[in-house]
């Protein structure tokens, strides 16, 4: 019985992990275009905080650090779904071990944009310094009003120093810094299942031995 229950939890925690846990929140949603400001009403807009959809926002912002750590991610969580549905332990550690990395890189993460121990959100860290590209959040958050200021000169329009973002309900490190609280909360608790399971398969593994 401990043993389904075990295996039933950590199911649906790497089912999680995977998928999207909406958080519903009236925000004021505004469209800018260039010289006019387009203003819709009020309503409820999704924000899931998992790691499919943490891959995509990061993209459209071409955060390629957390790119590559969310490829990992998605990876080691199928294998650890895939060793607690086959009863493969040897899955679950792998997915224990990677876990505790996670952990470690989301916790980086909440430092970087909250620039703690001398880290800063506006450098090119997370880009690798390949690019300017910041946070997606930056100028797509909620409530914010984005205004792209046409240029004096022509050819520079996508120019970071020429987009103006006001109104946002809540900046957007604050967001980046709770998708990588909720990935922690997950993980630490899929750490301890999976632990368990791992004991329970190893217990089980032992008595056929023996008989």
């Amino acid at each position: 019985m401990g043993c389904c229950t075990g295996r039933c939890t950590l199911i649906f925690l790497c089912s999680l992990q995977l998928t999207s846990a909406p958080v519903l929140c009236s925000v004021f949603q505004s469209k800018v275009e260039i010289g006019q400001v387009k203003k819709g009403g009020n309503k409820d807009e999704e924000i899931p905080l998992a790691a499919l959809e943490r891959q995509i926002f990061d993209f459209l912002g071409f955060q390629w650090a957390p790119i590559l750590g969310n490829f990992l991610q998605i990876i080691v969580v199928i294998l650890g779904l895939f060793g607690t549905i086959q009863f493969r332990p040897r899955y679950i550690v792998v997915y224990t071990v990677w876990t505790a990395l996670w952990v470690t890189w989301n916790v980086f993460i909440i430092c970087f944009y909250l620039e703690v121990g001398g880290l800063s959100k506006e450098t090119d860290l997370m880009t690798f310094n390949i690019s300017m590209h910041r946070s997606w959040w930056r100028e797509h958050g909620p409530g914010c009003i984005r205004r792209v200021v046409r240029p004096s000169a022509p050819g520079i329009l996508d120019d970071y120093s020429y987009v103006s973002v006001t109104g946002c309900i809540i900046d957007f490190q604050y967001l980046e810094v709770i998708h990588s609280a909720i990935q922690i909360l997950l993980s630490l608790i899929g750490f301890v299942y999976a632990c368990y399971v791992i004991s329970i398969f190893m217990e089980e593994e032992d008595s056929c031995r023996t008989k």
